[in-house]
């Protein structure tokens, strides 16, 4: 018999936090951005992973926005994760425990970024974090960038041990190792991109989390959707419509090689949320407004020869 997962599948998407001109958050633009996300179909929501800048955020910017958040969500139809981005165990608990504190109960968290960690170290970590809040479901980020990116093999070990790491968020893992993570992993609820989201859904079970996709109407229900029931023709179709999209819309910006947040920013505003700033907290560059409205024109060029 299939193994359950310990989360359940959808997609995922984050909220980037918008920034006034001195770094404090525009409340106001942050919660309509909330309910626009909502108005997509899109019912569970993250906050502070790479796109929401969670590495970048004081302790103060932190509680502020957790609190508004909170206050945005709690009591609706939407289910939530808390991102926390530290350098130690220590570091993690602490901002854990404000969003504990706030009414949150799923957290998303990244390895210590200062340098990779050994076997032993990695198993105390997961011990020490995921086992402070018992009555909290966890989501391992496993970021590509990282000194240490988990295989299989670790999340087999891991998820024997932590009853409550019910996820990950592997995003750019290659279609090989997907394999040993799904069929290896299955009581994870495992989170993949547009990238290796089509070859995850052809393994097992997954789940969707967006990015590119969230630009283009309609697409990133699509694809979850096709995925969900195992229409691996239209799932690559609409793939080869997203890196067609990147390729031609994006495709100038890209060469840039800013940090993620710059870009999910920019494809929410081309998504229709004009609202949204492009600035990102010191000493992260983000796009500025010649950049979006280049990429606009070519979004509505892209569009026009869509539809001929």
């Amino acid at each position: 018999m299939p193994v359950p997962a310990r989360y359940p599948r959808t997609i995922l998407a984050t909220c980037v936090v918008p920034w006034d001109e001195q770094e404090k958050l525009l409340e106001a633009v942050f919660r309509d951005e909330i309910r626009y996300l909502q108005g997509l179909g899109l019912d569970h929501l993250y906050i502070f992973g790479t796109a929401g800048e969670g590495y970048a955020v004081d302790t103060p910017r932190f509680r502020e926005v957790v609190a508004v958040f909170a206050d945005e969500t709690q009591g609706k139809p939407i289910q939530t994760q808390v991102g926390v981005i530290g350098l130690s165990t220590a570091n993690v608990i602490e901002r854990i425990r404000i969003a504990y504190e706030a009414g949150f109960r799923t957290f998303q968290i990244s390895l210590p970024a200062w340098r990779g960690l050994n076997d032993v170290e990695l198993r105390r970590y997961f011990d020490d974090v995921c086992g402070a809040f018992p009555d909290c479901n966890f989501l391992h980020y496993n970021l590509g960038s990282a000194y240490r990116t988990l295989t299989a093999d670790d999340y087999r070990v891991l998820v024997d041990r932590v009853p409550n790491l019910v996820a990950t968020k592997n995003t750019f893992v290659d279609a090989g190792n997907l394999i040993d993570l799904i069929q290896n992993v299955p009581e994870l609820q495992h989170f993949l991109g547009e990238s290796n989201y089509p070859h995850g859904c052809m393994t097992g079970t997954c789940s969707l989390l967006p990015s590119i996709s969230l630009a283009l109407p309609g697409m990133t229900r699509a694809l979850y959707d096709a995925g969900q029931a195992g229409d691996v023709q239209r799932l690559f179709e609409l793939q080869h419509q997203i890196r067609l999209f990147t390729r031609q819309v994006l495709g100038p910006l890209l060469r840039q090689r800013r940090i993620d947040g710059a870009y999910d920013k920019l494809l929410l505003r081309l998504s229709g949320f004009e609202a949204m700033p492009l600035r990102l907290l010191s000493p992260y560059q983000g796009f500025d407004e010649d950049d979006y409205q280049a990429c606009k024109q070519r979004l509505d060029a892209y569009l026009a020869q869509r539809s001929n």
